[in-house]
């Protein structure tokens, strides 16, 4: 086998018998047939809204040369039918290929699975929580990337299609894999471990996020322990777990791996104290493990930004990392970009921080913290915070309390935001500080009508609101 996927890999993944004469390289493996190139293998779902199936010929003509199908599709190219018992090869490959199969994201994950078992040596490194997968995930590729070959799931691909597409794209050269793992309900993490089989699992925090799918807050946690209970044993295996949150402390009684835990607390294994807050310069602060004190300035916004360190800092641990390739990869200034919250240039020179990726209580509040660390009149732009179920209304009210302290101006956007600023308002802030707005246009209008030279603006809500759009209008501005 060599060390870059082929169809043979493929036909093999899916069939159990490899074919002679298919070495032909898969150069990407994708779901959406524009971003086919030559060499790509198509993978056509059956979506709410279009079909996959009525893009394949599409995807060969930008030089896929291969496409996973659950439909009869023998005119668009050379049909292997996969589900056949026996199988009998042409005496000549014709591209593209048309591979039947009896569902198309069973077969995808079939092949992630063949695929990240044929990298015997890889370190695999998963990563759940409800909050703060994703800036790990960045922060902690960094600084494996300093030592190892690092590959890292793209984006948010950390969904039942997004992670398998990430192993796809695993070549023999890859010695690490840091893959965010996402649930919505019970058994989804299982499945992605099973697919993945990570030697090292890290849980950021566990908050009732998603609820109205989970159903309840123990499922959450049940759900996210998957990740744990899939370890291998130690030494093989390390939970790396957040001791400030009882619940992922708790996970450590799921799994035989070896523990580590990290947080604020001296009882964490790694932790940190001395903390300040430098506002838009960064963070500071020491890390202490077995014994040892490091003094650490990253280019990281805001004091939650110190758990997101200490994630990355355990995994390196974990994997090896001198102190200096592990506090080199922390002050990676391409991997702080990656990371969600960043500033921009407002108008008038006021500052906005752009935080508009998605939104919980958690990180909103994180966020308004980093706001109450900023110099100037604070505008908190709050937008719905969703998906949290019977949370709903408890959620919003704990994030108004805290608007109250930090926003000399609140704007609330959307309907359930409302509750934000009626909460704030409840609490003591003056009602003529807080406007309810019903959508993003408002709030620019209103915005490009107050907003001054020293107001610092953060503007957060969930991802379906598109808050964006009010970033994107007031960078214009300047």
């Amino acid at each position: 086998m060599s060390g870059y996927l082929t169809l043979a890999d493929v036909v093999e993944a899916l069939a159990g018998v490899r074919p002679p004469g298919l070495e032909r390289v898969v150069t990407a493996t994708v779901v959406d047939s524009r971003e086919a190139q030559p060499g790509a293998l198509f993978v056509a779902f059956q979506g709410e809204h279009a079909d996959g199936h009525d893009y394949v010929g599409d995807a060969f003509s930008r030089g896929g040369v291969a496409a996973l199908v659950e439909q009869d599709l023998a005119g668009e190219g050379l049909l292997v039918d996969l589900r056949e018992p026996e199988l009998i090869w042409p005496d000549s490959w014709c591209l593209p290929l048309v591979l039947e199969v009896d569902n198309t994201l069973d077969a995808l994950q079939r092949l992630a699975t063949f695929w990240r078992q044929s990298q015997p040596r890889l370190r695999v490194v998963g990563i759940t929580g409800s909050v703060g997968k994703t800036t790990t995930k960045e922060l902690t590729a960094s600084v494996l990337a300093r030592r190892y070959a690092t590959i890292k799931s793209e984006a948010s691909y950390n969904t039942e299609i997004g992670l398998p597409l990430t192993l796809l794209r695993l070549t023999g050269k890859h010695e690490c894999a840091v893959l965010e793992m996402g649930m919505y309900d019970m058994g989804e993490i299982a499945d992605l471990a099973r697919i993945a089989q990570p030697q090292v699992g890290v849980v950021t925090i566990v908050r009732p996020v998603h609820l109205e799918r989970a159903g309840s807050f123990e499922r959450i946690v049940k759900a996210k322990r998957e990740l744990i209970e899939a370890l291998p044993p130690a030494p093989e295996g390390t939970a790396i777990l957040n001791y400030d949150d009882e619940m992922v402390r708790g996970m450590a009684a799921a799994t035989d791996a070896r523990i580590l835990t990290y947080g604020l607390s001296r009882q964490a294994d790694l932790w940190a104290d001395g903390i300040e807050g430098l506002g838009l310069q960064g963070i500071r602060f020491r890390l202490h493990h077995q014994g040892e004190t490091i003094h650490v300035r990253l280019p990281l916004l805001g004091r939650h930004s110190v758990h997101t360190a200490l994630r990355a800092t355990a995994v390196g641990l974990v994997e090896g990392l001198s102190w200096e390739e592990i506090v080199g990869g922390l002050r990676e200034v391409e991997a702080a970009a990656q990371l969600r919250l960043f500033a921009v240039e407002g108008p008038q020179g006021a500052t906005i921080l752009d935080d508009t990726y998605n939104a919980s209580p958690a990180s909103t509040i994180a966020a308004l913290n980093l706001l109450d660390e900023l110099d100037g009149r604070k505008v908190a732009v709050l937008g719905d915070m969703l998906e949290l179920g019977h949370y709903t209304q408890e959620a919003h009210e704990k994030v108004g309390m805290r608007a109250l302290d930090v926003a000399d101006v609140l704007i609330t956007v959307g309907e359930l935001a409302q509750i934000i600023g009626e909460s704030a308002i409840r609490w003591g802030m003056p009602p003529e500080h807080v406007h309810m707005l019903p959508g993003n246009e408002a709030a620019i209008g209103l915005l490009e009508r107050v907003v001054g030279s020293r107001d610092v603006i953060l503007v957060k809500g969930s991802r379906a609101l598109r808050m964006e759009e009010i970033v994107s209008a007031l960078s214009r501005e300047c």
